[in-house]
């Protein structure tokens, strides 16, 4: 048996990357996953591929593959009528949640007074409005219920501190470790306990992107990955590690999800190998 066994998630940006991850890793622990992504390119200001329902059918595979059972709906979290029609037809199949993990999210680079009125829309409405969504979506049904849960928002290490060339991105991300603070006061009498991950650099196409290499090598034309690999190190305490991997932000998000981290609430965990330190 499983860390959750019987236990049921609900992971948004589940299609690849930070996504994908955290529901494998439910799933290899017992949870039966309702995975939810957009599935598209019709964000219109981010400048790096989105996932695709390959991408989404291919985590489908993944997770029947360790033996759970797994209802993918595409949806934009932006549109609390899309993330509910896929909350719904999860609890049709299910019958509870016990797990959500608000995890979708864009990238996004600028300099403050350049970003258009659609990029900062775009950014906000994603990166904050679409957790709260997820979470105005799962919540009933678990209040209801009278079962308790985990939900678990994930922030970002600008979450915590500012970063420049990312105003919207870090207003964003603020703004989920405000909600949590605020779920996790309202929630608590239900036994519910909320919570937010803020990871560094994570290895996936939200950072590893041409856009993001301009900024951090805006010295070379048509910077690498090699090129970037010592900037993005020089935010960490931690010696030589540029970003870390997805599968490091899943065993924070497991453990949060688990009995492990029962009494623990209204907490911003950084997965960041001492950027948050650094930084301060």
């Amino acid at each position: 048996m499983g860390l959750l066994a019987n236990k049921v998630a609900f992971v948004t940006g589940a299609a690849r990357g930070q996504g994908r991850s955290h529901a494998l890793r439910l799933a290899q622990e017992g949870a039966d996953i309702i995975a939810l992504d957009i599935c598209s390119q019709d964000i219109g200001t981010v400048n790096y591929d989105l996932a695709t329902r390959a991408d989404l059918d291919e985590t489908v595979r993944l997770i029947e593959s360790v033996g759970r059972r797994v209802v993918a709906g595409v949806g934009d979290v932006r549109e609390l009528d899309q993330v509910q029609k896929v909350v719904d037809e999860g609890l049709a199949a299910f019958g509870h949640i016990d797990i959500v993990c608000a995890n979708a999210g864009i990238g996004a680079i600028g300099v403050s007074w350049e970003i258009t009125a659609e990029n900062w829309r775009d950014v906000i409405d994603t990166n904050l409005t679409g957790v709260f969504n997820t979470t105005r979506a799962a919540l009933p049904s678990m209040v209801e219920r009278g079962q308790g849960g985990s939900v678990i928002l994930i922030s970002s290490a600008t979450g915590i501190n500012g970063y420049r060339h990312t105003a919207h991105y870090t207003a964003a991300k603020h703004g989920v470790i405000g909600l949590m603070k605020v779920l996790a006061q309202e929630t608590g009498t239900h036994n519910i306990r909320v919570n937010a991950v803020c990871p560094t650099n994570v290895n996936t196409p939200l950072i590893i992107n041409q856009e993001t290499f301009d900024v951090f090598a805006p010295h070379i034309e048509n910077p690498g990955v090699d090129d970037v690999r010592d900037g993005f190190a020089s935010l960490h305490v931690l010696p030589n590690l540029p970003w870390v991997e997805p599968s490091d932000v899943s065993e924070a998000v497991l453990w949060l999800s688990s009995e492990h981290a029962r009494y623990v609430t209204g907490v911003s965990l950084p997965i960041d190998a001492g950027n948050a330190i650094k930084k301060g």
